[in-house]
């Protein structure tokens, strides 16, 4: 296996943009393992697959569809969603269907597969305490929930998707509850990670940061 350097965090405390610039300053491979959650939840609403949905239903459907991440790009059945799995709708659903095991399950490996032949920068809510628990560097990264809400709220009005800050942050609020609370995988800090709160730092100060831990000695 290569190298696995770590980020977990909670939903808009900056883990795609830090994972990606990361990646590219040491040559390694990135992966968004909330980019699959989010292709799965897709597959699952394209077959009117509800949350209350049996384990059976679930795993029907995901045994009829194949979903794969490259160069930043996420792909279900060879189609690229990476845009269309951006939406409240699919956000609210990737976090729901995330807590059944079954799901997780499906995904575990295709997740470890990824750092097999490759060098691997890897973020999502459980990818220092679960899937890579041995990554050579671990960093948990966070914000305040109103950062956090602005943060979403700007990436959604970019995208045209109509959503009012208040909503924002209802939105990270009910996030960050279920995916700390879910019996499977919560998100939570390894104890040996890094934490940054890049609620007042430049995005330059926390990629800084990042490297000079990574850099350090094991």
């Amino acid at each position: 296996m290569g190298k696995v350097i770590a980020i977990d965090g909670p939903s808009g405390s900056g883990k795609t943009t830090v994972a990606k610039l990361i990646a590219k300053e040491l040559g390694f491979n990135y992966l968004d393992t909330g980019a699959l959650y989010r292709a799965v939840a897709l597959a699952l609403r394209n077959n009117a697959i509800e949350p209350e949905a049996s384990d059976d239903k679930i795993t029907d459907v995901l045994s009829k569809n194949y979903i794969s991440f490259n160069n930043g790009r996420v792909f279900l059945n060879g189609l690229d969603v990476s845009e269309d799995i951006r939406s409240t709708e699919i956000d609210h659903y990737s976090s729901v269907f995330s807590a059944r095991k079954l799901v997780r399950d499906f995904l575990l490996y295709a997740q470890r597969d990824a750092a097999l032949n490759s060098d691997l920068v890897v973020e999502g809510r459980d990818t220092t305490t679960v899937v890579f628990p041995e990554a050579r560097k671990k960093i948990y990264l966070d914000a305040s929930v109103e950062e956090r809400a602005k943060r979403r709220y700007l990436q959604y009005k970019g995208k045209n998707i109509d959503i009012s800050m208040d909503e924002s942050i209802r939105s990270i609020i009910n996030r960050d509850l279920r995916d700390a609370s879910r019996g499977i995988a919560p998100l939570k800090k390894a104890s040996e990670a890094l934490s940054i709160d890049s609620s007042n730092l430049s995005i330059e100060l926390v990629i800084k940061k990042i490297l000079d831990f990574i850099r350090t000695d094991p």
